[in-house]
């Protein structure tokens, strides 16, 4: 993979990028939360549970309020992997899909230990963090693709008939590369989608989510950031659905009031080329954040897919800031996300005062340590 080019960061561009790196994985778990009560429910489902509106606040899921699902787990992971392949440059070792690999299979673990296990010193502390040692109803393809040690590559992928859209929402983190070409976001995306969604639909849709958050992250609107994507989904075999599913997301708006019916129209298949032209419909079409979000779930598709990936896009593109406080305040994990974007946001800015081939912080590298196979 390629090297970071060597921006030089002032203060108020660290600050707006650390806005949007809170805003990208807070609002995806916001979405998540919201969406997580009412996931396999039909929208007549919804209405007679929540009201003639449908959902409209959070609601009780795994026995709380603001409770996330694995996609936010496996988010935070993502996000530990990415920092990991930032400090193990420094050693000569340069294989990112490697990093995220090692990553998955800490969160792996998490679904089948009991809680932290304090005998693994290259777990670094977000794999020590006892409440994400819970199942929130990962999928088969997921504990499959993550079941041995071996990585799934795009020659040899895992899982390829599997098109599951929850590949695609593990994969914002890779967006916030701002420093990265979007073609090699594009292409890191696609590479660790393959560790478990071996089918073209589901890891381009996953590169295409990355490089649409890459674009909203750079400062760049919602309709150029899908067209960015689009154009970098041309030039690779079997794009045509993904690219399909985005062309028609941007025709969608302007065919009337948005609604149910033409949520749950695009994302019904429930594939991830389906929930990602809804959740960018839901960006493009948002009042505000909490609109945007209210109508990714709403909807008999997956909702907490849905409602993450919407979240993602429209706190990239507005920041921390613009998400609903209320919601913020019950979001299970909140502290972990905030430590988690913080770091990211560091690390990506001020890496070499953190770390190079001469010494590292020590602090640093107990939090993310270089060695270690997961």
């Amino acid at each position: 993979m390629g090297a970071t080019a060597g921006a030089v960061w002032g203060r108020t561009e660290q600050q707006d990028f650390r806005s949007r790196v809170r805003g990208t994985l807070l609002g995806a778990a916001v979405g998540d939360a919201l969406g997580a009560p009412v996931d396999r429910l039909g929208l007549e489902e919804i209405r007679q549970a929540h009201g003639p509106e449908g959902l409209v606040d959070l609601a009780p899921a795994y026995g709380r309020r603001g409770a996330v699902t694995h996609l936010t787990q496996l988010t935070l992971f993502t996000v530990d992997g990415l920092i990991r392949a930032q400090v193990r440059r420094d050693t000569g070792a340069w294989h990112p899909p490697t990093d995220l690999h090692r990553a998955y299979l800490r969160w792996a673990a998490t679904q089948h230990d009991w809680g932290p296990d304090l005998r693994r010193k290259d777990d670094g502390w977000l794999a020590r963090e006892e409440w994400l040692y819970v199942r929130r109803d990962p999928t088969r393809a997921l504990l499959l693709g993550l079941g041995d040690d071996t990585m799934g590559t795009l020659e040899k992928p895992k899982n390829t008939d599997e098109t599951g859209p929850e590949v695609t929402a593990r994969s914002a983190p890779f967006g916030l590369l701002v420093g990265w070409e979007p073609q090699l976001v594009a292409q890191l995306a696609v590479e660790c989608a393959a560790q478990t969604h071996g089918h073209p639909t589901a890891y381009l849709a996953a590169g295409a989510y990355a490089v649409t958050v890459h674009a909203l992250a750079r400062g760049d609107s919602l309709d150029g950031a899908v067209q960015r994507a689009l154009t970098l989904l041309a030039v690779r075999p079997g794009h045509e659905p993904v690219s399909e599913a985005l062309q028609h997301a941007l025709g969608a708006v302007r065919q009337g009031m948005p609604g149910p019916a033409r949520v749950e129209e695009l994302a019904g298949a429930g594939t991830a080329p389906a929930v990602l032209s809804a959740a960018v419909y839901c960006a493009l079409v948002a009042e505000d954040v909490r609109h945007g979000l209210r109508l990714a779930v709403n909807h008999g598709a997956p909702s907490a897919t849905t409602g993450a990936v919407a979240g993602g896009l429209l706190g990239a593109l507005h920041g921390e800031t613009a998400l609903p406080p209320a919601w913020l305040a019950e979001l299970e994990g909140r502290p972990t996300v905030l430590e988690l974007a913080d770091d990211f946001a560091m690390e990506m800015t001020q890496g070499p005062a953190l770390h190079n081939p001469a010494g590292a912080s020590p602090g640093w590298l107990a939090r993310y340590p270089r060695g270690g196979t997961g």
